[in-house]
């Protein structure tokens, strides 16, 4: 590891884009000034005027290590994170075994250990009947305790009132859940396989799991969390009328909190013509109005977090009718880039994005040392040039399912550099071989 020093940065970091250069020594930033002189034996990187970024912490990717690693798995699914600007990862509890136990969680840990070119940590899972584990759990080893208050990927659907009350009171932790209804979605779906038999298609996606479906499940979370002081963090809110749900303004002291994902932003049920299976996903991208409302609630501060769910299947799989094809798609290696082209259209500044995908994460999930560039944190840092463009194809999709539903688009902003932990990770278009990433530690 050898020192870095970053000059020339247009630096991006609590609300402020400022001139600067930085320094990184023993894997932390050691100085952050508007002039650093050189030293014998650092590598220089002269950053003319880019963006110098905290490492994006994205709270919501599948990885799907273990058992369902003809998909992905921790190294692949890794290396595209730090392609897209992603250095530290929160990972889901859906695999196979599911997450529920804590010899489940080490499990994890172990595998990611050497592996991971990002930084990582593991939900809990809750299910239907592991109360003695969660009652256990340490605060420390998770950031949190993941509900499937709807059905989606896997069979860790909770939805009985007694569980979740259970869940919901007990809870010391942020409990993080998927909402939707899974009654709404199933009575939608027999109407529509009645109505269209075996012609049901990707376009009626968001019909079948409606808006309706996911205010009910949200409402009843929030419910909930209000009637027993549960800290708690939805995740990719997809609707308008969900954000009522939700107040505007600064994350800090909020009890509720909201993520919005990167495919709800950038695609709307018109791109389903194009793309069908390809953006099927649970809960489902919706109407060019929920799509516009959402960016609004960024903006507003109803939402509160920018991340992925990156979910990634085969082709095989996705080429499959409709009814058959797996809900997801794969995302960590274009987050940044699809940001900043939201940022060139005016949706977002690069401000919000900074604050809404670095500083938000690591202060909700209590990350210790990451987040922001501050003297003494962590070098996890990411270069990146708003005025090159990303054209993304499948033939460089590192996620091991190799395809990704942004292909065939120009992206207006482009990830030169990734710094994990002080190692240079991914730089001027591919990875250099360092597999730095550590475990997280969540500072409660």
């Amino acid at each position: 590891m050898s020192d870095i020093r970053i000059t020339n940065a247009r630096m991006v970091n609590e609300g402020v884009v400022s001139e600067a250069d930085l320094r990184v020594r023993d894997g932390r930033i050691d100085a952050i000034a508007p002039q650093l002189d050189a030293r014998a034996g650092e590598t220089h990187i002269d950053a003319a005027g880019r963006y110098l970024l905290p490492g994006l912490i994205d709270d919501q990717v599948h990885f799907r290590e273990p058992g369902l690693e003809h998909k992905a798995d921790i190294a692949t699914e890794s290396a595209a994170a730090t392609a897209g600007g992603v250095t530290s990862f929160f990972e889901m509890p859906n695999t196979r075994p599911p997450t529920v136990t804590a010899a489940a969680l080490a499990d994890k840990y172990a595998r990611a250990a050497g592996r991971a070119r990002a930084n990582y940590g593991f939900f809990f899972g809750a299910s239907r009947d592991n109360a003695a584990e969660l009652a256990a759990l340490d605060p420390r080893s998770t950031p949190g305790i993941k509900v499937f208050m709807g059905a989606s990927t896997g069979d860790m659907l909770v939805d009985e009132p007694a569980v979740l009350k259970d869940i919901f009171s007990r809870a010391t932790l942020p409990v993080v859940t998927h909402c939707e209804d899974t009654p709404t979605i199933e009575a939608n779906a027999a109407a529509w396989r009645a109505r269209h038999g075996d012609e049901l298609a990707a376009h009626h996606h968001p019909e079948i799991r409606s808006a309706d479906a996911c205010w009910q499940s949200s409402q009843l979370a929030v419910d909930l969390a209000r009637k027993h002081g549960t800290q708690l963090h939805i995740l990719h809110i997809s609707t308008a009328r969900e954000l009522e749900l939700f107040s505007p303004g600064p994350m800090q002291g909020k009890q509720i909190t909201a993520e919005a994902c990167i495919h709800h932003l950038s695609f709307d049920d018109r791109d389903y013509a194009s793309l069908g299976n390809r953006i099927k996903c649970n809960p489902a991208i919706k109407s060019a109005e929920d799509r516009a409302a959402l960016l609004a609630g960024v903006r507003e501060g109803r939402i509160d977090i920018l991340a992925t769910d990156h979910a990634p299947h085969t082709r095989a799989e996705k080429e499959q009718p409709y009814l058959q094809a797996p809900a997801g798609l794969p995302l960590v290696q274009d987050l940044l880039p699809a940001l900043l082209e939201l940022v060139a259209r005016g949706e977002l500044t690069i401000e919000q994005v900074v604050e809404k995908a670095c500083h938000n994460v690591a202060e909700r999930f209590a990350v210790a040392g990451r987040g922001f560039l501050r003297e003494g944190y962590c070098a996890d840092l990411v270069l990146a040039d708003p005025a090159a463009t990303t054209d993304v194809d499948d033939a460089h999709a590192l996620s091991k399912c190799g395809w990704s539903p942004f292909a065939g688009r120009s992206l207006r902003g482009r990830v030169d550099l990734t710094v994990v932990n002080g190692e240079i990770v991914w730089r001027d278009g591919a990875l250099t071989g360092a597999i730095p990433g550590e475990r997280l530690c969540f500072d409660r």
